[in-house]
């Protein structure tokens, strides 16, 4: 089992940038792929980025491609979210997630395990 702890939300102004981390127990953390998701208010949670187990091969949505990067670092069990360009309508609770079996990365129900989240919010 895994557990995931996000940090690095916070109040950021339009334009600027947060970086999220989330730590991740446990001694098996590299067999996992790593995702970050996002749940804005009244709305469903859309995927935003994922990595594969060794960091070689990234996704991410096509709204954040070249403002995000995904990084992990399986020495430290941790993944990470570096958000540039911050849009108002970003605002949302941003998730990790754990998936040991995955095929395309981008789904929701293909992870297995999420943290509580944290929460970014974009001010105009």
């Amino acid at each position: 089992q895994v557990q995931l702890v996000e940090s690095g939300g916070g109040l950021v102004q339009a334009g600027g940038s947060l970086r999220l981390s989330c730590a991740a127990s446990g001694r098996t953390f590299s067999s996992y792929v790593m995702g970050w998701f996002r749940q804005a208010p009244g709305k469903e949670r859309e995927f935003v980025a994922a990595i594969r187990r060794s960091g070689g091969s990234t996704y991410y949505a096509d709204s954040v491609k070249g403002r995000f990067t995904i990084s992990r670092d399986n020495a430290k069990n941790t993944v990470s979210l570096q958000m540039n360009s911050l849009k108002p309508e970003e605002t949302a609770v941003y998730l990790c997630a754990a998936a040991l079996h995955t095929i395309a990365a981008t789904r929701r129900y293909e992870y297995d395990y999420w943290g509580q989240g944290t929460q970014v919010t974009v001010s105009s």
